[in-house]
């Protein structure tokens, strides 16, 4: 009996062993609000931390709560398997949810920011959660509209290590000019997400009140709410009318830590309707969402006014375009061309620099290039552009471009 029940034993821990083996080892590392661990090294979790840090103080420079109320440091866990991802999530909850998750129970110690690290989810899910962190650390139930919808709103913040201090591109003062990059604080860049404009707009008459969506207190905020709350929040916020964006953050400071959400979303009603009717509102709202384009709207826009020859049209629409979208090549193309036929041809390359950048077809940006350096009186530059351009897409490129360069010799 002995003998069988040691090498039962041996058995089961050699059955055991491997996940136990198995298990993550979480390297840790303190900021000044988050305590972040990640399973892919001190590299990692220092610049998750960094990160963090990074969209903390972006959001309290528009909240102003109180930061010596966080007592207790932000939990955040990052994994790269998703089966360890997964399978920590269902240790707590029902299901599991792809690229992250904010975990938020009445006790702050047990409050955890989860990420799928390196995943496809990752980019849209993180900001998004981790907004909502931020805001469950001061206010552990806000309205629905303003969780929902400034989650929304920041969902497009991305975080570079690398990149330029700088300041959000949700105000025209942030338009890059000449090609340059836009600036957000400490590495964050920032492209404005209309993903849900079309819809909302496409509601029309059939959309709820704004009432209804002002008090809604809703866990998982259905898909029409979500972008209704992201509407009026993008409204408040980006109006350019001073006394609604005055009134939000008045809200901001009306919110109660230890009031239930139904609770604080009535006292930012209430204060909404002490400084303006919900007709005004309204009248104003949707006037402001008839106003707003999508990126595409814009591009479209831009290029019947560049075939129109409306240069000074098409320049500040594609700069729309830009601001919304900068990481797109489109508008920086585009910018190029407006930038050529206006005869500013160091600014033309700039734009095609960039439009290079982000992913134009490099043959068509060589022949924009090429085209653009003869103007300029720079004939080997623009031999050498146009050369890579026939290089690159002989088809499309090659006979125009030998008749041009032969021009130029």
């Amino acid at each position: 009996m002995k003998r069988y029940g040691f090498i039962f034993c041996a058995v089961l821990f050699s059955a055991l062993s491997p996940q136990l083996i198995a298990v993550p080892a979480m390297v840790s590392v303190s900021g000044k609000y988050y305590l972040v661990q990640s399973d892919s090294g001190a590299a990692d979790a220092a610049l998750l931390s960094q990160e963090l840090e990074t969209r903390f103080k972006l959001y309290n420079s528009i909240f102003h709560f109180k930061e010596d109320a966080i007592r207790v440091p932000l939990k955040v866990r990052a994994y790269t398997s998703k089966e360890d991802y997964d399978a920590y999530i269902l240790e707590h909850l029902e299901k599991t949810s792809p690229g992250a998750v904010y975990m938020h129970y009445n006790q702050p110690e047990r409050r955890e920011l989860v990420i799928h690290r390196g995943s496809a989810e990752e980019a849209r899910m993180f900001p998004h959660q981790a907004f909502i962190q931020y805001l469950r650390a001061f206010i552990p139930h806000p309205p629905s509209w303003i969780r929902e919808g400034f989650a929304i709103y920041f969902s497009t913040l991305k975080f570079e290590s690398a990149a330029p201090v700088v300041q959000t591109e949700t105000s025209s003062e942030a338009a890059p000019s000449d090609g340059e990059s836009p600036k957000s604080p400490g590495g964050l860049i920032y492209e404005e997400n209309l993903a849900w404009l079309e819809t909302v707009k496409n509601l029309g008459d059939k959309a709820p009140s704004l009432e209804s969506v002002f008090l809604a207190d809703v866990q998982g905020f259905p898909d029409h709410l979500q972008g209704l709350s992201w509407a009026l929040v993008s409204f408040f916020k980006d109006s350019k009318q001073a006394h609604y964006e005055r009134i939000l953050y008045e809200c901001f400071m009306l919110l109660s830590s230890s009031a239930s959400s139904p609770a604080n979303a009535e006292v930012v009603f209430q204060h909404i309707l002490s400084w303006t009717t919900l007709e005004a509102l309204e009248q104003d709202y949707k006037a402001y969402l008839h106003t707003r384009k999508t990126f595409v709207e814009l591009i479209i826009e831009g290029l019947q006014a560049y075939k129109d020859k409306d240069l000074e049209t098409a320049e500040a629409v594609f700069r729309q375009a830009l601001q919304q979208r900068y990481t797109h090549y489109a508008p920086h193309y585009y910018l190029g061309l407006v930038a050529y036929d206006q005869k500013k041809y160091d600014i033309a390359e700039t734009y095609y620099r960039s439009a290079l950048q982000y992913g134009a077809d490099p043959a068509l940006v060589s022949y924009a290039q090429g085209v653009n350096a003869a103007s300029a009186g720079r004939n080997s530059e623009a031999i050498a552009f146009l050369e890579q351009a026939g290089t690159i897409a002989p088809a499309q490129y090659k006979e125009q471009t030998d008749m041009l360069i032969k021009r130029l010799r």
